[in-house]
């Protein structure tokens, strides 16, 4: 099982919106150097949105080859079509991807059967290891309890990023209905709290600027030093903020540009950061002693 600090990882790109191969391969080396538990690679952080299906792979790829087995990747799969979705899996499986990490369809409001169809169609179309994907604020689709339940009845569908409204209440009751079923935190600024509480880890935007304190406090908060995991949070918690200011990925990647990793490319409709809110994101990045 895969487990500790997983980085949702931006994408790099050229002002000019073109992807940034040089960049992702030392962001791989960067992550692999400070800790970082595991890689997840053009899922929405990444701007999976706005990557066409062979941007899309390529980016895998690039992430998989640069991994080289030293770092699990884990590829963000998921679509609100089916047969896209199961193509990418396939896709992603081919390049060597280590697991799979598949959104809830957006926009189209399935029912629960239908998100319980979705899923179970990519499993059994592709063996590789799968990870659900809940985040209702974003996609206006919630997959709840009793359908992950269902789903983890499925033999490589191996477990859930859960990033609802309350994710440690969610993140409770979907471990009572399925007992060993992996629960990663989804949200930075409760990971430590699922930890503690038997989650599995955190897959982390706040990881993509602060990789090696977020490695240390939730391996802390996993093996149950809540004293510990509290003080290496405490100075993470402006960052778990400042960079949803904006829309994700808008504000990391304003502070990775800042920090000299990446050029400051990013592709409409999202735009760079607003310049009212650069202050408060840098001072987040200076209290967490990056900046």
């Amino acid at each position: 099982m895969i487990q500790g600090s997983i980085v949702a990882l931006v994408t790099p790109m050229h002002p000019d919106g073109s992807l940034d191969e040089a960049s992702l391969r030392q962001l791989v080396d960067w992550h692999v150097e400070q800790g970082t538990d595991a890689i997840v690679t053009v899922g929405t952080t990444g701007e999976s949105a706005t990557l066409d299906a062979e941007e899309h792979c390529r980016v895998i790829r690039w992430t998989v080859e640069q991994a080289g087995g030293r770092i699990p990747v884990i590829a963000g799969t998921g679509s609100n079509c089916t047969r896209e979705a199961i193509e990418l899996t396939r896709e992603a499986a081919a390049a060597g991807a280590d697991a799979c990490l598949l959104v809830t369809p957006y926009y189209n409001k399935p029912t629960q059967e239908g998100l319980y169809r979705h899923y179970r169609a990519i499993a059994e179309a592709v063996a590789i290891p799968q990870i659900l994907y809940n985040v209702p604020g974003r996609t206006a689709c919630d997959l709840l309890p009793e359908t992950v339940a269902r789903l983890a009845q499925i033999d490589n569908i191996v477990g859930i990023k859960e990033a609802s409204a309350d994710t440690p209440a969610r993140a409770r009751e979907i471990r009572a209905r399925c007992p060993g079923f992996p629960v990663y935190s989804g949200d930075d600024a409760s990971a430590r709290q699922v930890c503690l509480e038997g989650g599995a880890g955190v897959i982390s935007v706040t990881a993509n600027v602060a990789p090696r304190r977020m490695h240390d406090m939730i391996a802390a908060a996993l093996s149950g030093d809540r004293a510990r995991a509290e003080a290496l949070d405490a100075p993470l918690a402006p960052l778990h903020r400042t960079l949803f200011l904006e829309s994700n990925p808008i504000p990391v990647k304003w502070a990775l540009h800042a920090m000299g990793k990446i050029p400051d490319g990013i592709r409409l409709p999202l735009t760079r950061l607003s310049q009212r809110h650069q202050p408060e994101v840098r001072t987040a990045l200076i209290q967490a002693g990056i900046l």
